[in-house]
């Protein structure tokens, strides 16, 4: 019996541990209004925009210049742009939108999709996102260039398998072929570096790359059953991300388990590339995408 009232304790404990630190969790989170003038009907499953902003803010002189980032501080481009699909049933899809394709922005007419962002934030990105695609979105998550380093570093570095050696100076990266692991700075230049072969064609599988590593490092015991790392790292994390005002940590949970579950990874296909008014863009197969984003309808 006093066993039995010792673990009635300790499972009572754990519990209010969990929702305590879930709503503390909650609260580190940034929040903006994502949400576009409108959404597309309903599709199916759960779509989440997951998107790498290049803003400096909150970075210091030593920051950019250990980070390599350079640039103007508070700028709003982005380099990554990804929708996680995540179905009622089976294995979630992780799509790479290259940020250099050529759609139709709402009220702006066309142009790469990465302008969105610039000209309007997450809640045009999502729109042209949704209206790109024909999936609706109905979760965001955002982080910029030293929230990313800084995530990496809690987690101890994660492991990344380039297969050719890349320098880029611009980016801060040098590194050798092979599976090795990476700091913060390291895996921010990993994912913004454009010096290879397939130029953002190859960057958009190195975020896709560097995604899965993170979430599987996230929640791996080492980093889960630890708590003398769990809650700084966590605390890092949840301030890291800024996310819709109606999103929560649990939301942000139901992703980890997903991708920690395994997830398929792809990119809209590519058909061609061409020079415009806005510069050389990336142009879709038609036909393989549609084929593609029906099947995530």
């Amino acid at each position: 019996m006093g066993c039995f009232s010792m673990l009635r304790w300790a499972l009572a404990f754990v519990l209010v541990f969990v929702v305590v630190g879930g709503l503390w969790m909650d609260t580190k989170l940034n929040r903006v209004d994502a949400q576009p003038p409108q959404h597309i009907a309903n599709t199916a499953g759960t779509n989440w925009l997951l998107v790498g902003s290049d803003s400096r803010t909150g970075l210091t002189e030593e920051d950019v210049q250990r980070l390599g980032t350079g640039g103007e501080i508070g700028s709003m481009r982005t380099d990554t742009i990804m929708v996680l699909h995540l179905p009622t049933w089976g294995k979630a899809t992780l799509l790479s939108i290259p940020r250099d394709s050529y759609v139709n922005i709402p009220g702006y007419g066309m142009d790469k999709i990465n302008a969105a962002f610039s000209l309007g934030g997450a809640p045009l990105l999502e729109q042209t996102v949704e209206e790109s695609t024909g999936l609706r979105i109905d979760h965001y998550a955002e982080i910029g260039m030293g929230g990313l380093a800084n995530v990496v570093d809690a987690v101890g570095g994660i492991e990344v398998c380039p297969p050719e050696p890349i320098d880029d100076p611009l980016a801060n990266l040098n590194i050798q072929a092979g599976c090795q692991k990476v700091d913060g700075p390291t895996a921010l230049g990993y994912v913004r570096t454009r010096a290879t072969s397939m130029g953002d064609l190859d960057r958009v599988q190195r975020q896709r790359e560097f995604f899965s590593a993170l979430v599987n490092k996230l929640t791996s015991p080492a980093t889960f059953l630890n708590p003398f790392r769990l809650l700084p790292t966590i605390s890092t994390v949840a301030g890291s991300f800024t996310v819709d005002q109606k999103d929560h940590i649990w939301h942000l949970a139901r992703v980890g388990l997903a991708m920690h579950s395994g997830v398929e990874t792809t990119t809209v296909p590519v058909g061609g590339f061409a020079d415009t008014e806005v510069g050389n863009v990336v142009l879709w197969d038609e036909a393989a995408a549609q084929e593609l984003l029906s099947g995530l309808r």
